[in-house]
């Protein structure tokens, strides 16, 4: 019983020495072994390998892959006339070689991305200073991505390489600082009020000038209408008289009684109206005290 015992202690404690210096590198990973504290060897294919177990050999990984960079500093730049702006931007990069990088970076991709991130900042500060905020919303505007991405390799390559290589710098956005961003829209709201006032004025002037036209024309059209109605009144009273005199002209005594029917008609038009005169003397009701009529004329 206690040999079985020796024999599976022993299995086992192999087993667990063997599994200590066996290591898988994804295909997605550097892996670097350390022995007693300094860089042993920098695999690069992924694979199983081997390596002395702890604490003779300890064995790290590193991403290979593309990684983005983000910026988050909010401080704003100034540009060449002096105006503040804020600037978002990114970068791609990656670590091409670990033994460079963990030597004059640090030991993951963190420290990379804080010294990066410190690098790519001051390029862009220093492109931002030479250039207006025109340039920075134009065509130049990659233009300026491409100086700041020299200036990062320039440094990232320089004497002490990183071990790295970056491949894209791009600008998301690019916006004043928000106490000028108020100043613009106050301005720009100014503007667009000027405007609008400018075009109800236009609009105005206009309908004024419309209704005066229009107002004029109903008075022209009026007078015409009121000068042909006079004239066809004229020609209908002078037909009128024509046709009275010519009646009347056969009967004198007709014409006679016939006034005076009129005469009464307009002086009693209403019910209330009342006259106090004696009819027995006054010629204006002598066609109501029987005037004998004229004989009849064939």
């Amino acid at each position: 019983m206690n040999r079985v015992g020796f024999i599976a202690s022993t299995l086992l404690l192999a087993l667990a020495l063997l599994s200590s210096m066996l290591f898988v590198v994804d295909q997605r990973q550097f892996g670097v072994v350390y022995a007693l504290g300094q860089i042993k060897e920098v695999i690069t294919e992924p694979g199983l390998n081997f390596k002395l177990p702890p604490p003779f050999q300890n064995v790290r990984y590193i991403d290979k892959r593309l990684l983005t960079l983000d910026s988050t500093d909010t401080e704003s730049m100034l540009t060449a006339e002096k105006q503040r702006v804020v600037i978002d931007w990114y970068v791609r990069w990656r670590i091409s070689d670990p033994l460079e990088y963990i030597r004059n970076v640090g030991l993951d991709e963190n420290a990379g991305a804080i010294q990066l991130n410190r690098v790519v900042r001051n390029a862009f500060q220093e492109e931002v200073n030479r250039r207006t905020v025109k340039d920075l919303l134009s065509g130049k505007r990659e233009e300026l991505m491409a100086e700041v991405k020299r200036e990062v390799l320039d440094t990232v390559r320089g004497s002490k390489p990183w071990g790295v290589d970056v491949v894209d710098v791009r600008i998301t956005r690019i916006d004043y600082v928000e106490a000028i961003t108020e100043s613009v829209y106050r301005r720009m709201e100014a503007e667009r009020k000027r405007v609008a006032n400018e075009l109800r004025s236009t609009g105005a002037a206009e309908g004024e000038k419309i209704r005066a036209d229009a107002d004029r024309q109903r008075e022209i059209t009026i007078a015409n209408a009121y000068r042909d109605a006079q004239k066809v009144k004229g020609e209908g009273d002078a037909e009128a008289s024509r046709a009275y005199a010519e009646a009347f002209g056969r009967d004198p005594q007709f014409a006679q009684f016939y006034r005076s029917l009129e005469a009464y008609k307009s002086s009693f038009n209403k019910k209330s109206d009342v006259v106090i005169v004696d009819p027995s003397s006054s010629e204006f009701f002598k066609a109501y005290r029987g005037t004998p009529s004229a004989a009849p004329r064939n």
